[in-house]
């Protein structure tokens, strides 16, 4: 080599590098294709840490501004991971429709972790045979059709007794009430009856449950340093794991307690099983496979699916009824009109029921603009490329992390040039720009609950409870807010987590408007 002259040792080495290019990075046409594509653009970010300090206190609000620097779809950087952010209509149906498969998986997350019994529950679980197991049961006990239509005395009874609650509270010594709180609690107990076979929840123990709930739903919000940067993990340097542990062992106790109080009945011969935990403690005591003849039930399953249930299941709906009541409250032209019409269809003798619903045209409209405005998942959970892929012309590698920014979407002037940042429930009435959008996940101008594979399995609960209690508390009381505050200055300030919650609570004052008649059980 040292003889060989200076041209052939350039060329040789030319050939050499040519040839390890060919081999490592041409193996497939496939990957001649993608390695020419550019990576999506993206904001610089800092050594190690990567676009992670930039994001700031509401995540989804940074993301928005991205999107209007570097397009609807670009790259950041958190730590060691790729990360690509949809932020249109238009990419979101390209990755959520087109490329579904690809990304039917969540990445690794400390929240699933420490929280979700390592990863055993229906909203983290990898995409398979035991994930679809666990969303039929789930849908075939709560969420189907047949399902829903079964527990429509038990949506309705619950409803009624948050209705008699504000009467009461209407009469007292100090009417005012944190309605979100009164909502959660008739959520919860509502699945509580549908989930477990009783109420589990009085008003000091809903609040207690609400804070449980607000505090998960707010530390599997954080970026967690952990997660990006594996070489802080063990340091835990923001106390989130400590944090999620402890949370843990609280809602564990609490499923614990569920299983044991519910198991005498189920362990006997021949008993029925009329709730979900009946059915599932009844497939874990007769060892009946659930997806195979290896994956039995086990009390962990158990426990993480009620998880998901007694969390995602109730904090959404009622975070949306609260915010719905307040975009109301600052529209009293649109209240009235709601009222109107629920005058006219139900009348001011009883309160609103299901078969009522479908008669109404006003309301649907204000509980779509509430999704619209107000997500109950501001960003997509996130979903992680199985392969490389290609997407509006650009290289995205194996491994990247998929945020859809559900709020930015429907945000977008393109999608939305109709006032887009205001509360405009008439877009949504016959004769709207926007009609006939669904908001169950074919249209992706408006997709508060996801779409594709790892849309929520409880979408359609979560629509009839939303529509059934904001309906019924528009229809049963007039509604003032406390300490002479006005309307237009009502705070609408969002505070970020998993889910999107009011920065400062809702608190009222319900005035009944029906006949007393209404009011009573």
């Amino acid at each position: 080599m040292e003889d060989m002259p200076l041209p052939l040792l350039i060329g040789s080495l030319f050939i050499i590098l040519a040839m390890w290019y060919i081999l490592f990075h041409h193996g497939s046409e496939n990957n001649a294709k993608w390695s020419r594509l550019p990576l999506p653009p993206g904001p610089c970010g800092w050594p190690l840490l990567g676009n992670l300090p930039q994001l700031g206190a509401k995540p989804h609000h940074t993301m928005c501004a991205l999107a209007w620097e570097h397009g609807p779809l670009f790259r950041l950087r958190l730590g060691s991971t790729e990360v690509v952010v949809a932020s249109s209509a238009g990419i979101a149906m390209q990755f959520l429709r087109h490329h579904d498969a690809n990304f039917s998986n969540r990445p690794p997350n400390s929240g699933a972790e420490h929280i979700a019994y390592n990863y055993q529950d229906l909203v983290f679980a990898s995409y398979g045979t035991r994930w679809r197991a666990l969303r039929k049961l789930c849908a075939l006990h709560l969420f189907s059709a047949k399902a829903l239509n079964n527990l429509r005395n038990v949506r309705e009874g619950e409803v009624r007794l948050m209705v008699r609650e504000l009467a009461w509270a209407a009469a007292g010594p100090a009417p005012a009430v944190a309605l979100g709180q009164q909502a959660n609690m008739c959520v919860t107990n509502t699945l509580a009856r549908a989930t477990i076979g009783r109420r589990v929840f009085a008003v000091d123990t809903a609040r207690e449950f609400k804070e449980m709930v607000v505090e998960l739903m707010q530390l599997a919000g954080v970026f967690n340093l952990g997660d990006f940067v594996p070489a802080l993990r063990w340091l835990d340097p923001q106390g989130v794991v400590a944090k999620m542990k402890r949370l843990h062992r609280r809602y564990d106790n609490m499923m614990n307690g569920f299983i044991k109080e519910r198991e005498p009945a189920c362990l006997s011969a021949g008993a029925e099983a009329k709730d979900l935990l009946s059915v599932m403690l009844v497939k874990m005591r007769e060892q009946q496979p659930l997806y195979h003849e290896e994956g039995k039930l086990t009390n962990t399953d158990i426990k993480a699916l009620l998880l998901n249930l007694f969390t995602a299941g109730t904090d959404t709906a009622s975070s949306t009824v609260e915010w719905a009541l307040a975009e109301l409250i600052r529209h009293p032209d649109v209240l009235k009109q709601v009222q109107r019409e629920l005058d006219v269809v139900v009348g001011n003798d009883r309160l609103v029921s299901e078969s009522d619903l479908p008669g109404l045209t006003f309301l649907p409209a204000v509980i779509k603009e509430t999704f619209r405005l107000h997500p109950p998942t501001p960003l997509s959970l996130p979903r992680v490329a199985a392969e490389e892929c290609e997407v509006n012309g650009y290289h995205i590698p194996k491994g990247t992390t998929l945020l859809v920014n559900v709020w930015a979407i429907a945000r977008d002037p393109a999608s939305w040039p109709d006032h887009p940042l205001e509360f405009r429930p008439v877009r949504f009435l016959p004769g709207g720009s926007h009609e006939s959008l669904d908001v169950k996940g074919s249209d992706y101008e408006l997709i508060p609950f996801g779409a594709g594979r790892r849309i929520c399995a409880g979408l359609g609960w979560g629509i009839q409870m939303v529509t059934l209690m904001t309906t019924t508390l528009v229809h049963a009381f007039d509604w003032s807010l406390v300490d002479g505050m006005t309307p237009d200055k009502l705070d609408m300030e969002e505070a970020y987590g998993l889910t999107l919650q009011r920065a400062m609570p809702l608190f009222v004052q319900p005035v009944p408007r029906l006949l007393p008649s209404a009011y009573a059980m």
